[in-house]
């Protein structure tokens, strides 16, 4: 269980938010505020309950308090809603739709001697703010991240961070997870998972040992984006700090943040925009559509296994055993398809004669299509890929060097993000800036149309 220093760190966070909005910019705060919080903060099951609230977690309080600090501090010119009615029509559904999820789910749910008590009032009036909180980092993102500038300070916080967080990451690696266990007084996940080989995978104060692979991966991928962007000195810096973070990346021990960084580094160093801009949309097709190939069992399962064979069996048998819960939880979301089952497990299956617990769900598409239906799917996914696809529908009808340099890699690095919610439930408040930030700057972007060809001249 989590220790008092646990409690008095999140309690104290609103102070250490407090000074840092009143010393940096507005958007720099922010950036700060929830990296830091992010990374240093006891994850779950830490957290501060409240009456007819959902318990106030490390992805919660830095987002609440960010924006209590904004609004009054910076309310002037503040517009906190997309001003395109695609993304207030996705913001409405996002929040408001567990509302609908309540209602449909009065009914309790019994396996054996598991008896799951319907849904209530306090339910949906929790699920409902819970939403608005996570939603929270996108929307002050959009408003205060639009702008290339600031796209380039959440890029070098991220290098920043990742440097300074590769330290406990490798004593980890050197002398197993332990940090959270010392400063917070509980662990996190499963230790077993964090083990790999004849080593340790790091998770330092994240969720789990992925999430702490795929940030040094993002750290990575920030770094070679401004080394491509800088010129002397500067270029030569972040590359030695992309090659240094690799290395932490490789000492992470995960195959998938790996693979991430490996082709990430190519397309970022040597495309243009427009083709990482292309890669990103293509990416968020393959998440707004594996859903959907997964229920009509279009999927290449058997193809997929035998390729991870090829490379490990061990790895092979952790994807098929998402496999296999991802086809029982989507059996169950299939009978409450429009709304999903609601929290508290209800979407879970379980064993009808001792209620054991036979599903384990990984992904988020999953996690968000079985709790609150193709409704909250579309709304959170939607959400997610609207920047991009706004951005590629704008690009495409620019001419050459429309766009900022910079927009092409953070839009890949989005893709790379949305790609890995299909195996992982990655979806953090770093994910949420950045598609934020990346609304912002589509929505205020203005095509600059191709000019038409000169005609042919004819030569008698």
């Amino acid at each position: 269980m989590p220790n008092a220093l646990a409690q008095l760190a999140l309690l104290a966070w609103p102070v250490a938010s407090f000074l840092l909005f009143r010393k940096l910019p507005a958007g720099r705060a922010l950036i700060a505020s929830l990296l830091i919080a992010y990374l240093l903060l006891p994850p779950q099951p830490a957290g501060v309950d409240l009456p007819l609230l959902p318990p106030l977690t490390k992805n919660t309080i830095p987002s609440l308090v960010a924006f209590l600090l904004v609004l009054s501090m910076h309310r002037v010119g503040l517009q906190i809603l997309p001003s395109s009615l695609a993304g207030r029509v996705l913001v409405g559904a996002f929040v408001f739709s567990p509302l609908a999820t309540t209602v449909t789910n009065l009914e309790w749910v019994i396996w054996g001697p598991v008896v799951l008590p319907g849904l209530g009032l306090r339910d949906a009036l929790a699920s409902t703010v819970q939403q608005l909180l996570i939603l929270l980092p996108f929307l002050l993102a959009r408003a205060l991240l639009s702008q290339p500038e600031d796209q380039r300070d959440l890029l070098k916080a991220l290098v920043i961070a990742g440097l300074a967080y590769s330290l406990p990451m490798l004593l980890e690696v050197r002398l197993s997870p332990q940090l959270n266990i010392w400063v917070y007084g509980f662990f996190q996940h499963s230790f077993e998972q964090m083990m790999r080989g004849e080593g340790f995978r790091p998770i330092v104060f994240l969720y789990h040992g992925l999430w702490a692979a795929f940030f040094c991966m993002t750290c990575v991928v920030a770094a070679l984006t401004l080394a491509k962007e800088a010129e002397g000195q500067g270029r030569a810096v972040y590359l030695g700090a992309a090659l240094y973070l690799f290395a932490v990346l490789v000492a992470c021990k995960s195959l998938a943040s790996l693979v991430y960084g490996v082709l990430a580094a190519p397309l970022i160093l040597l495309l243009r925009p427009l083709w990482q801009i292309n890669i990103a949309a293509l990416l968020a097709c393959l998440a707004l559509l594996y859903p959907v190939a997964k229920g009509l069992d279009l999927v290449p399962q058997e193809e997929i296994l035998a390729a991870a064979s090829s490379a490990s069996h061990d790895r092979a048998a952790s994807l098929n055993y998402r496999f296999v819960n991802e086809d029982m939880i989507l059996q169950r979301a299939e009978q409450k398809p429009l709304f999903g089952w609601g929290g508290w497990g209800r979407n879970l299956v379980r064993d009808p004669d001792t209620g054991v617990q036979l599903s384990v769900p990984d992904g988020q598409w999953i996690v968000t299509l079985s709790t609150f239906g193709w409704v909250g799917f579309l709304a959170e996914f939607g959400l997610l890929v609207l920047p991009v696809f706004m951005l590629w529908r704008k690009r495409m009808a620019s001419g050459p060097g429309a766009v900022a340099t910079i927009v092409g890699p953070i839009l890949l690095l989005h893709g790379i993000n949305l790609a890995d919610l299909i195996p992982n439930a990655t979806l953090t408040p770093v994910t949420w800036l950045v598609a934020g930030g990346m609304l912002g700057y589509a929505e205020g972007f203005v095509p600059q149309h191709r000019p038409a060809p000169a005609p042919l001249k004819t030569v008698l």
